[in-house]
């Protein structure tokens, strides 16, 4: 079932919900309206891949431990293998310039795009969390120039301001005891938790080794970090990879294919880790694991983790503002991301501006899906090299 869903879930986090809804609450009566949404609601407090996150839960609640594996393993598999063998097709960058994958680098610039002007108007709600995420913006725009090797470090001191100010000058979200009831213990949820913790702790100190735990460190510190959607990960991911590790043009490429792919587009890791293997003397196939590991192991331990503690924790309003100011900074975060490396690593003129524009008009007024859009880009591309 969930392997049907991973080759078939295209559209982002929001239809993947969708269609899991109309499967598992309509179609198959697993739970009900109340409990799902109780699921979402979960996944959307935590850091992760919200839509994997609520799979892994639906799993857990039908068929145990066992189900919540397979359900991450077939709503994953089918996207992380195609992402996977393409990042191995372009490691080293010898396809930077080919004229596909400029069009996809071009298509990535609409999609994100349109990923900040949706994100704006469902987190921004009034004019302090527009500040806080024009300011958070502004901050990671010329963090580089101020502090060079803050990196991901610098980013997390940024969301962390932003929690602070929210939690400071609440939004007015409503709270409320939620009422999910979960096959794991209170004790087996803190476990999980502290596992977390462990594992990023030791993660971040054999990182200095290189190789496989630098890839390890990268991509789980993103997958813990990514508040307010997939389209996050693109800017968590960019210090790690860009330029130590792949040209600019091979990251931006590998993002706007993982939106033309169906299932979690957390799977760009699988990309990366494919794509940089080369660079940390690692084989493709292994760096594509390690990097598929890493981003969804984090938002999988503190979904599972926390879902013994969602009742007591839902209902703290000092939570869901702190939320409220996070949300409003991976917002200014993602519109850093646009302007670079997004469209300073595609837009090198106005036909490419032209082309960019055409690719929103297409998303947006024309409402053509991103799988549609990112390889009709490719192919105008190729056709045009």
């Amino acid at each position: 079932m969930f392997l049907r869903l991973g080759l078939s879930s295209f559209g982002g986090p929001v239809a993947h919900l969708g269609f899991f809804r109309a499967e598992f609450v309509e179609r198959r009566a697993w739970l009900g309206d109340a409990e799902y949404a109780e699921l979402v609601a979960v996944a959307n407090f935590l850091p992760g891949p919200s839509s994997s996150q609520v799979g892994l839960a639906v799993g857990l609640h039908r068929a145990g431990w066992v189900g919540a594996g397979a359900a991450w393993l077939g709503f994953t598999l089918p996207s992380a293998l195609l992402m996977a063998l393409l990042g191995g097709t372009l490691a080293g960058g010898a396809a930077d310039g080919a004229g596909w994958v400029q069009g996809v680098k071009l298509a990535a610039v609409a999609v994100v795009a349109q990923a900040v002007a949706g994100m704006w108007g469902a987190l921004v709600t009034d004019r302090v969390r527009a500040g806080l995420a024009l300011g958070a913006a502004a901050a990671l725009l010329v963090l580089p120039a101020w502090w060079p090797g803050a990196g991901g470090w610098g980013t997390l001191g940024v969301l962390g301001l932003c929690a602070l100010i929210g939690w400071r000058v609440p939004s007015g979200a409503a709270s409320g005891a939620g009422a999910l009831r979960v096959p794991v213990s209170r004790r087996v949820g803190g476990t999980l938790l502290a596992l977390a913790a462990v594992l990023a702790a030791t993660f971040a100190a054999l990182s200095a080794l290189g190789g496989g735990w630098e890839l390890l460190w990268a991509t789980f510190r993103a997958g813990a970090l990514v508040f307010g959607g997939g389209h996050v990960v693109l800017p968590l991911l960019e210090p790690a990879f860009v330029p130590g590790l792949l040209p600019e043009g091979v990251f931006v490429a590998g993002y706007g294919a993982a939106n033309a792919m169906p299932g979690p587009l957390f799977t760009f890791a699988s990309y990366l880790g494919a794509a940089a293997a080369p660079a940390l003397g690692l084989g493709a196939g292994l760096g594509a694991l390690l990097g598929t590991l890493g981003i969804f192991l984090p938002g999988a331990l503190l979904m599972l983790g926390a879902l013994p503690f969602w009742s007591a924790l839902s209902g703290r309003a000092g939570a869901r503002a702190a939320l409220a100011g996070v949300n409003a900074g991976v917002v200014g975060l993602l519109l850093a991301a646009l302007y670079t490396p997004v469209f300073t690593g595609a837009v090198r003129g106005p036909a490419d501006l032209a082309g960019v524009l055409l690719a929103y008009a297409a998303l947006t007024a024309g409402r053509v899906p991103a799988w549609v859009v990112v390889p009709a880009c490719a192919a105008l591309g190729a056709l045009l090299a």
